[in-house]
């Protein structure tokens, strides 16, 4: 079996196992996956960094960590971060995190788990 390609693509968000509130993660979890795989299927590798918002996470800290661990050449945010204005001081730190850690990854925003792969392909080569 081929190894897995180099990772390029970050994809920061919400762990929707770890999102307060009576719902159905399930379909959110099934979107990511989905949205992953399209990395696979073009030979782009990708990693996941999914906190929670249970207050289980040190979320910067996480978010850092993850930043610091390669040479990205994107970073997607994803749009449980975006969609709420509950969540406006999280993203700025998010954001703020990315240019600090990876400065010159570029940043590229998905509309759904399922755009995740195009978000991307927007800005790598």
């Amino acid at each position: 079996m081929d190894p897995a390609p180099s990772p390029r693509v970050l994809v920061v968000g919400f762990d929707p196992y770890r999102v307060p509130g009576p719902w159905n993660p399930e379909p959110v979890a099934e979107a990511i996956e989905a949205g992953l795989a399209e990395f696979a299927a073009h030979g782009v590798g990708v990693r996941t960094c999914l906190f929670g918002l249970d207050g289980s996470d040190d979320i910067p800290h996480v978010v850092a960590t993850a930043l610091r661990a390669h040479r990205w050449e994107c970073v997607v945010v994803g749009g449980g971060l975006r969609h709420t204005d509950d969540n406006a001081e999280l993203l700025e730190q998010v954001v703020n995190l990315i240019r600090r850690h990876a400065p010159d990854a570029a940043i590229a925003f998905n509309t759904t788990p399922a755009t995740t792969y195009e978000a991307a392909a927007r800005w790598i080569d």
